[in-house]
């Protein structure tokens, strides 16, 4: 048995999505309907972070469309610079965390594993107090499957060589696991830019995350200042899934803030990818 007294609260309810169950119910069932097909079996997915009213219609395109297995990972970036993991691989590994729908379960021992195969990595839940990348993924995933179980991953880095051992870390405790995991890499893309440029400058960052290409995503990034906050978890994820055999991801959905806000001068744009 866990520690269920370890429960994370909701930090950005009310704020990111709505705070009433019914509402945020209504609005992520309506999202997820909007997803092409049902029920295909990936490694691994990229998903926006963004309030939903901006960034849930893709968020559900993705979770809508996929199977989701018994234990999820979700990796994330560390958008409030709180971290005490030295490593920079902050994970909640143990207990639950909670949303307007009730309560996630870790996967304890899933966690556990991770912990132990990665140097990098350590229980941190300072790092997962006020972070949204995560908690906005969590209603999508309570309506797609309830009894889930996850393993909530937030990185404070975007190096290569450590995106590589966890990547290298995730893929041997899934393949030693008894069960599928499916991998969700939490992240927006281009921030704050016209929509002409953000989607410039993400063609160029979407065309290595379709070729699993991680160390490429984080160099072009860096070369070409594309501000895609979660790069450092995309390319964990594909890397993790070539590992484990995949081969290409595929772009399912992309669009920006300003389809919301009928301004195109500043958006943030957002992709949905499924990795097979």
């Amino acid at each position: 048995m866990g520690d269920r007294a370890a429960v994370r609260p909701p930090a950005v309810a009310g704020q990111f999505y709505p705070a009433h169950p019914d509402t945020l119910r209504r609005d992520v069932e309506r999202m997820l309907a909007g997803a092409d097909g049902r029920d295909a079996v990936v490694r691994g997915m990229v998903v926006p972070h963004a309030g939903i009213m901006y960034s849930g219609e893709c968020a559900g395109r993705v979770w809508g469309a996929v199977a989701i297995p018994p234990t999820v990972v979700i990796c994330a970036p560390n958008h409030t610079g709180l971290a005490a993991a030295p490593g920079g691989v902050s994970v909640w590994s143990r207990g639950a965390l909670r949303t307007p729908l009730g309560d996630v379960p870790v996967a304890e021992e899933f966690a556990a594993l991770l912990i132990d195969r990665c140097t990098l990595a350590s229980h941190d839940p300072l790092a997962h107090a006020r972070e949204h990348a995560i908690e906005v993924q969590l209603p999508f995933l309570q309506l797609r499957r309830p009894d889930a179980e996850v393993v909530p991953v937030v990185l404070a880095w975007d190096r290569w060589e450590a995106a590589r051992e966890l990547a290298g870390a995730l893929a041997a405790v899934i393949i030693e696991w008894p069960h599928p995991v499916l991998l969700v890499a939490s992240s927006d893309m281009t921030h704050y830019e016209s929509a002409e440029s953000a989607a410039r400058k993400d063609r160029l960052a979407l065309e290595k995350v379709e070729r699993l290409d991680g160390e490429g995503l984080l160099d072009v990034c860096h070369r070409e200042a594309v501000t895609m906050c979660g790069r450092a978890p995309v390319a964990v994820t594909v890397a993790a899934a070539r590992a484990l055999g995949a081969t290409a991801a595929t772009l399912v959905d992309y669009r920006h803030s300003g389809w919301v806000t009928g301004d195109d001068r500043s958006v943030v744009a957002y992709a949905g990818v499924l990795i097979p």
